[in-house]
C-alpha cells in the first residue's frame, strides 16, 4: 500500500495542491515529472474526485455515471432491440439487480482510487489525507481526522477542490432535505421503484434516463418546456419528446414547492401547480457550487465571485500571487478533461522548459457529450450564440435527420432519432458549431471536436471521404439541407 503522509517531509514544497481530483492529479504528476517536490492534500479517503467517485466513471460504467449508463443501455437493447434481431430465449422484461450490481461497481471505483494512489507513489507525489486550508499565501494547514494539525510551506499553492451538488434550503423548499443529490445516487442500496429528478441540465437528464431505462417510474421536473436549455435548441427539441416517448414523465413549467414524508418511505412532491407526485426518491440536480467554504481564501484576499468560484485569469492565476485554481472550483467548463488539461498546462508553464513559458488552456471549442438516451455530442457555438456573435446574414445552418442503420431491424416505436447540425459562418463557411444527437454521437464527437478546434470549413467536411455505413458520415458525405434564416 503506497504511503499516506501525516507530516511534512521538507521545509518547503515547490507545489502544494488542495484537492486530489482529476485536476489535482494531472497538475501534481506533471509537476513531479519536472523534478519538483509536490504534495496533494485530499480530505477524503478516495482520490479521483467527482468524476471517478460520483461522476463520469460510475455513470456510464460519465467514468460511475458511465457504468450505470451502460447498464441502462443494455437493458433497453435486450427489451426493445433483441427481438428485432431474432434473438431467442431472452426474458420479456429483463430485471436489473441493483443491489448486486452496486458492490461490483463500487469495487471497480475503489480500484481506480488505488490506481490514482499508486501513480502518486510512482511519480513521487505525496498524498496527505486531511482538510487543507490556507494558513498564509505561502502555506497550507492540514487538519487530520483526529484533529492534529501541521503546516506545509510552499512556493506555489493550487486550489483544486472541485464542487458539490446544490440542494435547496428548508426555507426555500420545505422538506428539501428529504431528497438526495447526484452524489447520493451512488449510495442507493436498492433501486427506487418511483423517482422524481428535479432539474433540466445534463446531470438531471442523464440520471432520469438511467432510472427510466432500468425500469423505475421516472418523473423529471423542469422549469421550462425543454431539457438542456443551455444547449443548442435543436438538441432540446429532439431529446425532450423522445424522453417522453420512452416513458419519462416530464413535468414542464413546474417548480417544487414542498416535499413531505420520511426518508425510506413514500415521499409526496408538491408542484406549484398544486399537483402531487408520490415517489420513493427525490433527486436534486439543479446545479453545483464550488467547494471554497472554510478554506481561508477570503481571509488571505483570494477573490471569489458571487457564486463562490475562485476568480482566475487566463493563466489560472488567482488574485494572490503564487495561488492558482483549476477545475470546477474556478467555475468554467466543469468537465474532468478540462481540469486535467488546465493542470498539465499550468505545470508546464510554472515548471517546464522555456517553450512552455506561456502555456495555457483555451476554453473555446471544448467538445462535450451528454449520456442521454440517445447520446449527444456538441462543440462550439449554439445557433443563437452564433447569430448573436456574427449576425443572422453571416450564418448558414446545415442539418440532417435520420435513423441509424442499427435500427433498421427494430420496431418503429423504438427507433431512436438522429439529428446532425453544422453551424457555419461567413462566405468561407467556417464551422463554428457542431451539435449531434443519436446513437454513437458520444464517440463521433471526439474527431469532430478536433476539426472545429483546427478551424475546419464546411468544404473540408465535404472533401473528406466518409466511412460507410456509419452515422458519423452524416456530417459530410450525405448532402445536408441548408437553412438560411
Amino acid at each position: 500500500m503506497p504511503p499516506i503522509f501525516n507530516k511534512p517531509t521538507t521545509d518547503k514544497y515547490d507545489l502544494v495542491i488542495i484537492g486530489g481530483g482529476s485536476g489535482g492529479s494531472g497538475f501534481s504528476r506533471r509537476a513531479a515529472s519536472y523534478g519538483k517536490k509536490v504534495a496533494v492534500v485530499e480530505m477524503t479517503a478516495h482520490l479521483g474526485g467527482t468524476c471517478v467517485n460520483v461522476g463520469c466513471v460510475p455513470k456510464k460504467a460519465n467514468c460511475i455515471y458511465q457504468i450505470m449508463w451502460h447498464a441502462a443501455d443494455l437493458r433497453e437493447k435486450l427489451m426493445y432491440h433483441a427481438s428485432g434481431y431474432k434473438m431467442q430465449g431472452l426474458p420479456e422484461i429483463p430485471k436489473f439487480d441493483w443491489a448486486s450490481f452496486k458492490p461490483q461497481r463500487d469495487a471497480y471505483i475503489r480500484k481506480l482510487n488505488g490506481i490514482y494512489h499508486n501513480n502518486f507513489d510512482k511519480e513521487g507525489v505525496e498524498y496527505h489525507r486531511g482538510y487543507g486550508r490556507l494558513k498564509t499565501p505561502k502555506s497550507v494547514e492540514v487538519t487530520l481526522a483526529d484533529g492534529q494539525k501541521y503546516t506545509l510551506e510552499a512556493d506555489n499553492i493550487c486550489i483544486a477542490t472541485g464542487g458539490y451538488p446544490t440542494i435547496p434550503s428548508e426555507k426555500e423548499i420545505p422538506g428539501a432535505s428529504l431528497g438526495i443529490t447526484s452524489d447520493g445516487f451512488f449510495d442507493l442500496e436498492e433501486q427506487p421503484k418511483r423517482v422524481a429528478v428535479v432539474g433540466a441540465g445534463y446531470i438531471a437528464v442523464e440520471l432520469a434516463g438511467v432510472f427510466n431505462a432500468l425500469g423505475s417510474e421516472t418523473h423529471l421536473i423542469i422549469r421550462g418546456e425543454t431539457v438542456l436549455r443551455t444547449f443548442d435548441p435543436t438538441l432540446q427539441q429532439v431529446l425532450t419528446p423522445w424522453m417522453e416517448h420512452t416513458g419519462v414523465k416530464i413535468q414542464k413549467s413546474s417548480k417544487v414547492v414542498k416535499v413531505e414524508g420520511e426518508k425510506g418511505k413514500t415521499l409526496t412532491v408538491t408542484l406549484d401547480s398544486g399537483k402531487n407526485i408520490e415517489v420513493d426518491c427525490v433527486l436534486w440536480a439543479i446545479g453545483r457550487h464550488a467547494a471554497t467554504q472554510d478554506m481561508g481564501l477570503e481571509k488571505h484576499a483570494v477573490k471569489l465571485d458571487e457564486k463562490g468560484n475562485v476568480v482566475v485569469d487566463e493563466y489560472q492565476n488567482s488574485s494572490v500571487k503564487g495561488i492558482t485554481a483549476i477545475g470546477d472550483v474556478q467555475g468554467k467548463a466543469l468537465l474532468t478533461p478540462v481540469a486535467i488539461a488546465a493542470g498539465r498546462r499550468l505545470a508546464n508553464r510554472l515548471f517546464g522548459p522555456e517553450n512552455f513559458k506561456d502555456d495555457k488552456l483555451s476554453y473555446e471549442n471544448i467538445p462535450t457529450v451528454v449520456f442521454s438516451h440517445p447520446t449527444i455530442g456538441t462543440v462550439g457555438l449554439t445557433e443563437p450564440q452564433a447569430r448573436q456573435k456574427y449576425g443572422d446574414d453571416q450564418i448558414k445552418i446545415y442539418k440532417s435527420s435520420f435513423r441509424a442503420l442499427y435500427f433498421s431491424m427494430i420496431e418503429e416505436e423504438h427507433k431512436e432519432p438522429s439529428t446532425y447540425k453544422v453551424i457555419c459562418v461567413g462566405p468561407e463557411e467556417k464551422v463554428v458549431g457542431i451539435h449531434i444527437i443519436g446513437m454513437g454521437s458520444d464517440e463521433a464527437m471526439q474527431g469532430f471536436g478536433i476539426a472545429v478546434k483546427m478551424g475546419a470549413r464546411k468544404q473540408d467536411l465535404d472533401d473528406t471521404v466518409a466511412i460507410h455505413p456509419t452515422s458519423a458520415e452524416g456530417l459530410f458525405s450525405i448532402p445536408l439541407r441548408v437553412y438560411v434564416d
